[in-house]
């Protein structure tokens, strides 16, 4: 069962990926790439090169900086072209097992793979190839892939891949490292991100174009839904083999997962936030002395709120940047003063004051009553509560961590009734059409959603098989334990 760390009341994204063909730094401009994509994933992260005689990989535990920053490490990734994986997990013993790239040994030659998202499918595949005698040495449901090319009867290695491809459903991006190719692949409907860049010659495969940046190579677009993005020596080479369908990229990009700095659709995923804080006043300003913050994710979407109403900014919950996410937690009797570890009230700026807390989401609420309090516990006249996006009302199968239908506060409860919970003098959100129009829609087409918005709206792009057909236990199972 999926569960949210109870120190940390946010969604989390499971994964990023990155990968670089023909150039002779490339370990360690991976090393860098999945640096800037540390956000992504902060529990495990690893790295596969290929020399052009063997391949060579390094999977560790932690944060990239802790593990992949010494020579030796680096030494020993040899080789021009390298993919790499950060990975956020809820798991704990078997953490180790499912770090990426996956390697396998197959017919053809070597074949690493490391993926970003999430299969909706992946217990039934996983079910029927053990049951036809595939034996499996991790719990991700990336593994399920690295089978299904090796059991097709294809020659060639792309078509291999593409066999895999529409036997699987669900989200994904995809970067393959194979003896001759660095292959990329985004799902058809391009719920996951991928972006191509390109260093000096060097083709690039990144989930952020923050990864780019900090390599110095040049964004050259995005790779498209359903598309598949082969390169070798003789070039790069596009192939789109799905049935073409609409684009429904995840809206949660541009809400909370993605770099403030990273581009999305031409605009930095920073102005997206400040415009969501702009709709959010233009729907809801009322009468407070001072707008805040919830640190850090809320920061942009309160600036956009602040100076669309007209009502001052302060930093007044100041964030410890310094505390891992389940420090001290287990102790039972310090465990209320967990949110002072990460959060402490800037008293000057609270006392006495009618204060307007905005953040990008609530997913539990277990988070905005501690912190609502300590605004009253600090002196706060008035505690109000305004959210840059929608209520989630549903858990996400793509590869974003949620809780299930139980857990999600919005799920069970009203608007009223959650303001009720955390404590707060009014709760107010952003409105779905108020959404789209931060993303530069005039609303959202419901004949054709612009965005997968399921979170919001239960609006699924592609077919639950694994939670439909009865194996929820084991989709969670997998999905804790996943990429």
């Amino acid at each position: 069962m999926i569960k949210l760390n109870t120190s940390e009341d946010k969604l989390h994204e499971e994964c990023g990926v990155f990968g670089i063909f023909g150039s002779p730094d490339a370990s360690t401009l991976t090393t860098l790439g999945l640096h800037a994509l540390q956000h992504r994933g902060q529990e495990g992260a690893g790295i596969v090169t290929f020399d052009g005689n063997g391949f060579h990989g390094v999977r560790r535990t932690g944060l990239v900086g802790d593990n992949f920053n010494k020579p030796e490490i680096i030494d020993r990734l040899k080789g021009r072209n390298a993919i790499g994986h950060v990975r956020y997990s809820t798991t704990g013993d078997s953490i180790s097992r499912n770090i990426q790239p996956l390697y396998a040994d197959l017919s053809s030659g070597g074949f690493a793979c490391a993926h970003n998202g999430n299969l909706t499918n992946a217990s039934i595949l996983r079910e029927s190839l053990v049951n036809q005698g595939a034996i499996f040495q991790s719990t991700s449901d990336t593994e399920t892939i690295l089978q299904l090319v090796a059991k097709s009867k294809r020659d060639r290695m792309v078509d291999k891949i593409i066999d895999a491809l529409f036997q699987i459903q669900g989200a994904y991006s995809l970067v393959i490292l194979t003896n001759k190719k660095l292959i990329g692949v985004r799902d058809p409907f391009g719920i996951r991100p991928l972006v191509l860049g390109d260093l000096n010659g060097a083709p690039v495969l990144a989930s952020e174009t923050c990864a780019l940046d900090i390599i110095g190579a040049k964004y050259v677009r995005d790779v498209e839904n359903g598309e598949i993005i082969i390169i070798s020596e003789d070039g790069l080479e596009s192939i789109k083999p799905f049935p073409k369908v609409l684009e429904r990229p995840c809206i949660f990009e541009r809400i909370y997962f993605s770099r403030p700095d990273s581009i999305i659709g031409g605009k930095t995923v920073y102005s997206y936030r400040k415009k969501l804080g702009e709709q959010l006043a233009k729907e809801n300003t009322i009468d407070v002395d001072v707008v805040i913050p919830v640190p850090d994710s809320g920061v942009p979407a309160a600036l956009g709120y602040s100076q669309k109403s007209k009502i001052p900014f302060e930093l007044g919950i100041i964030r410890n940047h310094y505390v891992g996410r389940t420090f001290i937690e287990p102790a039972q009797n310090i465990r209320q003063f967990g949110v002072k570890l990460k959060h402490n009230a800037n008293l000057s700026y609270i006392e006495g004051k009618r204060v307007v807390l905005i953040d990008d989401s609530i997913v539990r609420g277990t988070t905005a009553k501690k912190i609502v309090k300590m605004m009253y516990d600090a002196g706060a006249k008035e505690v109000h509560i305004g959210i840059a996006c929608p209520p989630i009302t549903n858990p996400d199968f793509y590869g974003i961590d949620t809780p299930d239908y139980n857990e999600l506060i919005s799920s069970k409860h009203s608007i009223e009734e959650v303001n009720s919970i955390v404590g707060s003098k009014s709760l107010f959100y952003l409105s779905l059409d108020g959404t789209y129009k931060a993303m530069g829609y005039e609303k959202r087409d419901n004949n054709n959603p612009q965005f997968t918005d399921h979170c919001f709206t239960g609006d699924y792009p592609t077919s639950l098989l694994d939670r439909d057909e009865g194996n929820t236990a084991k989709q969670y199972s997998l999905l804790s334990e996943k990429n």
